[in-house]
């Protein structure tokens, strides 16, 4: 069975770079975010109905992940982000959100630390007091619902050292 991790934290804590570097690493899939790739092609003006899309296209590859035949998959962003960011910026959150966070299981989270440099770009709106706010509600949501999840710190090469250390002193 394929085990998904899942990379997350506020914006601009090297998701991205990590997702792939993990997959590369363990010969595993990545999956892209998929509000990134969803804005790209819409543009960075968006709606509930649109969250709401990402979060559907974030089930999609979730799906896509559970069923392959490797060992490790690695998505960047899971369903309990947009979640939080509709409780953020919408203040509500569609009604099936909350039950396939918990229907879809992840084997681990890695929760990045926005402890590196902030890089401005067009589809990013968080930067810093707000990314350590979203840090910390990231953090309590993976706690509350007690989800299983390492913290991942330190720059370039030590931020992927540490990333693979988690993986692999994980009881999975």
């Amino acid at each position: 069975m394929t085990k998904i991790i899942v990379l997350t934290g506020p914006e601009s804590t090297a998701k991205s770079t990590l997702t792939q570097d993990l997959a590369k690493f363990y010969g595993g899939v990545c999956f892209p975010e998929y509000s990134r790739t969803y804005l790209d092609r819409k543009g960075d003006h968006y709606s509930y109905a649109d969250v709401e899309a990402i979060a559907r296209g974030q089930v999609a590859q979730y799906d896509e992940a559970f069923e392959l035949n490797c060992e490790f998959a690695f998505l960047d962003t899971w369903l309990f982000v947009t979640k939080v960011w509709f409780d953020w910026v919408y203040k509500r959150r569609p009604h099936w959100l909350d039950e396939m966070i918990d229907k879809k299981p992840i084997h681990l989270y890695l929760l990045c630390k926005p402890d590196i440099p902030w890089e401005p770009d067009p589809l990013r709106e968080n930067g810093g007091e707000q990314r350590e706010k979203l840090y910390e509600i990231y953090k309590q949501e993976l706690i509350s619902r007690n989800l299983p999840f390492c913290e991942i710190e330190g720059e370039g090469e030590t931020r992927i050292k540490n990333a693979i250390e988690a993986i692999n002193n994980f009881n999975f």
